[in-house]
């Protein structure tokens, strides 16, 4: 089977539904947004060292981009006009959010408090997983809007929501675990920004 088909030169692919729309359609950019996301989540896999401490952290990733493929399968049915039998196969399980929740709340129990902002960055992959965090915040906005006009249901948009915090927690656990030290924020025109400077 050939990767390449010719169905979208002309600037147009198909809906779950079976519905042609131009590749800048609102679904297929959220689609897209989501793609992104996943693919800043397989960087950050690429990158964890074998660490037995973070085997289980690497399950949990995979296990996010499995549940990512089934967000976008239902952002590209939309509810409002898509056949009954396909939006039902699509439907998202609510207890993929259940699952990010216990995920935060065990981390969080083992993390240094956060008493103020930090830089993205640390370990490579703390790093990548900060890219996937800001990706999923773009996805769950352009997600909004479907929401709005119920052509995408509400645990989608819950669960980007939710993955975003993930996502935070889950740079910082990796962080520590692999013992890169986080960067507090300074505001600029503070000791940092002024160091190394001239003029005006």
């Amino acid at each position: 089977m050939r990767i390449y088909t010719r169905s979208g030169d002309k600037g147009e692919t198909s809906l779950y539904t079976g519905v042609r729309v131009p590749k800048n359609d609102p679904h297929i950019v959220a689609v897209g947004d989501v793609d992104e996301c996943n693919s800043a989540i397989g960087l950050a896999l690429s990158l964890l060292p074998e660490n037995e401490a973070l085997a289980e952290i690497k399950e949990q990733l995979i296990h996010v981009q499995h549940a990512l493929f089934d967000v976008g399968a239902a952002i590209a049915t939309p509810r409002t006009s898509g056949e009954t039998k396909k939006v039902e196969k699509t439907r998202f399980s609510e207890a993929a959010i259940k699952d990010l929740e216990n995920w935060i709340d065990e981390m969080q129990e083992k993390l240094p408090p956060l008493k103020q902002f930090i830089l993205p960055g640390g370990h490579p992959a703390g790093a990548a997983l900060h890219v996937a965090r800001s990706l999923c915040r773009q996805a769950e906005r352009t997600v909004i809007p479907l929401k709005a006009t119920h052509e995408v249901s509400d645990k989608v948009a819950i669960y980007l929501n939710r993955l975003s915090d993930y996502l935070f927690v889950v740079s910082r656990y990796v962080n520590l675990m692999l013992n890169s030290e986080e960067t507090p924020w300074k505001p600029y025109g503070t000791e940092l920004h002024r160091v190394g400077t001239k003029g005006d």
